[in-house]
């Protein structure tokens, strides 16, 4: 089995609004967190820490993950994993629980140790959950993210600097594409909370240390195929995971006052071995930044736009708002033929088109579309690639760094003119920037 098609380790945690872009590593006892935070110990009163939630609060965190995967002990690729995480609290239950709806978008670029190359990937997850003040998570099996649940877990009583206390928790990985599981691999865990004391920012804001620490042992329960799971054959032929151990360890900076996570460093390492004798190691980082946005998709924003494009005299470029955010469309886009090569005229517009971005913080996202010729697998490859290639360039000019910049190609699957003539098949070759508003 490729490594390149195995599960990819997302260390993304749902945790409301990670508020300050400074992520901070664990740190002694009384030393610095950050030039003006000192860890306080003594004289902090007791609290109850718990979970606040307001409906109609949205929230927009980025994760970042770095890992090394080895396959049967040799490395065999780094992996950086971007994930955007957009939230939003639709209601709020009498005991305090949340109901939130989210959705993931991930991409990951990836170096092989083999031969340098790199690929991207993207994924979008929706997720409906119910999360309780303690941080109980109540979702069903057709959601995949977020990954690591029921942590951070409370107690209901007040805690002070120096308490300890321990909560189940567990993972739940999407292992659909390299071991045909249909609902989330659930490994469990107990994990150990150790309340180290408080740091105060320079803005005077209080933050919570928490140390939480699990370790992973579980061995898969064996499938039984006279309960419909799958068939006999596919059982045999399926590479499925036998034993996954590993462990986590996180330094989470809690703000009391709103209920919420502020940041979080994690270190972990995930080992998977199978039936079939191999051996998958996933172990790096993970850490968390907040996302600033405006809101941009509304009319006075769009006439705005759609004015810059006419006064810079952008042909076959239209505005329109979205469901994820106001987009930008340009039409009859010119890459060398058969390519994701732009053109030389087609930079120059997009450099125009730069200009108008740069006005806006919001996070991007690329979508690349093709007529209808040739075969789907061919046109779903040629979008992705086209996507990715006006997102490069966008970064080349200063509009984002690539963190801020997502990508998707979508093939032929959204027309918007009749792949019958040359005219609409030159009309749906199109690349389309959206200022994301979700």
């Amino acid at each position: 089995m490729s490594a390149f098609s195995i599960d990819k380790k997302i260390r993304c945690f749902i945790w409301w609004a990670f508020m300050s872009g400074a992520l901070l590593f664990p740190q002694a006892a009384g030393s610095k967190t950050s030039e003006n935070e000192t860890l306080i110990t003594q004289g902090v009163p007791s609290e109850v820490l718990s979970f606040k939630y307001k409906k109609g609060d949205s929230y927009r965190t980025l994760s970042k993950v770095h890992e090394d995967v080895f396959v049967n002990g040799r490395k065999n690729h780094h992996a950086e994993i971007v994930t955007r995480i957009s939230a939003k609290i639709t209601d709020v239950h009498t005991d305090g629980s949340g109901v939130c709806e989210a959705t993931f978008m991930s991409s990951e670029d990836s170096t092989s140790s083999t031969n340098g190359a790199h690929f991207s990937w993207g994924d979008e997850y929706k997720s409906v959950f119910t999360r309780s003040a303690r941080g109980i998570y109540a979702m069903e099996d057709a959601y995949f993210m977020p990954v690591v649940r029921d942590c951070p877990i409370f107690l209901e009583t007040p805690v002070k600097p120096g308490d300890t206390w321990s909560a189940e928790g567990h993972e739940a990985h999407d292992l659909r594409r390299t071991f045909a599981l249909q609902k989330p691999f659930k490994v469990p865990f107990t994990a150990s909370y150790n309340y180290k004391g408080i740091v105060k920012n320079s803005g005077g804001r209080v933050f919570n240390v928490i140390d939480v620490q699990y370790n992973l042992y579980f061995e898969s329960p064996k499938i039984d195929v006279r309960k419909g799971d799958i068939s006999a054959r596919t059982a045999e032929l399926m590479n499925r995971p036998k034993i996954t151990m590993g462990h986590s360890h996180q330094t989470l900076y809690w703000d009391n006052e709103r209920g919420e996570i502020d940041h979080y460093h994690e270190n972990f390492k995930i080992v998977i071995e199978t039936y079939y004798g191999d051996t998958f190691t996933f172990q790096g980082t993970a850490e968390a930044e907040v996302t600033e946005f405006e809101r941009v998709n509304d009319d006075s924003t769009m006439k705005k736009i759609q004015d810059s494009v006419a006064e810079l005299g952008l042909e076959d470029v239209s505005v329109k708002k979205g469901e994820k955010g106001l987009t930008i469309s340009l039409e009859k886009i010119q890459f060398l033929p058969d390519s994701a090569v732009l053109r030389v005229s087609e930079k120059r517009k997009l450099e125009k088109i730069a200009d108008i971005l740069k006005a806006y913080k919001n996070d991007l996202l690329v979508t690349g579309h093709t007529a209808l010729r040739g075969n789907e697998k061919a046109r779903q490859i040629l979008s992705e690639e086209r996507a990715q290639s006006v997102a490069d360039y966008l970064v080349t000019l200063g509009v984002r760094d690539s963190y801020h910049v997502f990508t998707q190609g979508k093939g032929a699957a959204e027309p918007v003119a009749t792949n019958q003539t040359e005219e609409g098949r030159s009309r749906n070759r199109r690349v389309e920037i959206t200022i994301m508003d979700e």
